[in-house]
């Protein structure tokens, strides 16, 4: 891996993998592209940084011409709560942003990472330990995208050998980013709520479980994920990846244990609360454990506490 291209630098996951990926790579290395989203100043001054639009072909394929990029982690997308709003406008950037991708790394011989989501499960699936490989009916068109995605770059590795991998993401859960319009963007928001006012009002009901991960899990896992042995991937696109399954009320009463004085309560949101509801509580990560070697290093306490001890940090509040 010598040349890397990610698009979707600006976004929740890419901010950070785009850094994480300079770091072990080095930044002149690391590609980092965005279309309206301004990447903040440690990503824009650490290393290339381009603006394009993923569904103008001929500008993914200048980047990947222009620094003779060989693996392409494709992060641009519209998430959940977004796309329901404007589902033609998802559907168009999630798919043709893929097609185009895909062609490229066609032509150009690239390796392919793009993230799958939870959401690509639907109200038929099994809830509890959601397997590798079961019935996906999602109800939303955010679902829609990530499921035809899968198809996409399996297509795409059989058809055309293209070395496509991705992992179908829980929420993820981050104290650099805030979060740009998903279903499990609560699950931000109640650490930052919790430093600055001491009390959050959920969007979900409780009782919500849902699958959650900590960001540097996210991080690894694209990254272990496309330096794995190829002959060890029964699977490619996508893994089932998790941390954590958590209600509204665990992540609260986990807070609660570093601020004693904060308080939680819930005004829901019916489009995003229909949306959880029709997601796993959580998934079966088996396979991604057995082909690749998969592990989690954070659970719910360990990221609480990393958590607060950082937005405290970065919001100068101080936690008694």
């Amino acid at each position: 891996m010598q040349k890397i291209l990610v698009t979707g630098a600006a976004g929740q996951i890419g901010s950070e993998l785009t850094m994480a990926l300079r770091r072990k790579y080095g930044n002149e290395n690391v590609i980092g592209t965005a279309h309206k989203t301004k990447p903040d100043e440690a990503l824009l001054e650490s290393g290339p940084c381009h603006f394009i639009d993923c569904t103008e072909i001929n500008t993914i394929a200048e980047m990947v011409e222009k620094y003779k990029v060989d693996t392409i982690y494709h992060l641009a997308s519209i998430l959940s709560a977004v796309a329901e709003q404007n589902p033609q406008f998802a559907w168009n950037v999630n798919m043709f942003g893929l097609y185009n991708v895909l062609e490229v790394a066609r032509e150009y011989k690239c390796a392919v990472f793009t993230p799958s989501s939870i959401g690509a499960f639907g109200p038929a699936a099994p809830l509890n330990k959601t397997p590798q490989d079961t019935i996906q009916r999602p109800s939303t068109m955010y679902g829609i995208t990530k499921v035809a995605g899968e198809l996409l770059c399996d297509y795409y590795f059989k058809r055309f050998g293209v070395d496509t991998r991705g992992v179908r993401y829980p929420g993820l859960i981050s104290h650099k980013t805030l979060p740009g319009g998903g279903t499990t963007d609560y699950a931000v928001k109640i650490f930052y709520e919790a430093v600055k006012q001491r009390k959050y009002t959920c969007y979900l009901k409780a009782g919500t479980y849902l699958d959650m991960m900590y960001m540097p899990d996210a991080l690894r896992a694209a990254i272990d994920l496309m330096e794995a042995n190829p002959s060890r991937l029964k699977h490619r696109n996508a893994f089932n990846v998790t941390a954590m399954s958590v209600a509204p009320e665990d992540i609260a009463a986990e807070i609660k244990r570093i601020i004693p004085e904060f308080t939680m309560d819930f005004k829901v949101d019916p489009v995003r609360q229909a949306i959880a509801e029709s997601w796993p509580n959580n998934m079966d990560d088996s396979a991604a454990r057995e082909e690749w070697g998969w592990k989690p290093e954070y659970d719910l306490e360990s990221m609480t506490k990393d958590m607060i001890e950082n937005i405290s940090q970065k919001l100068k509040i101080k936690i008694d």
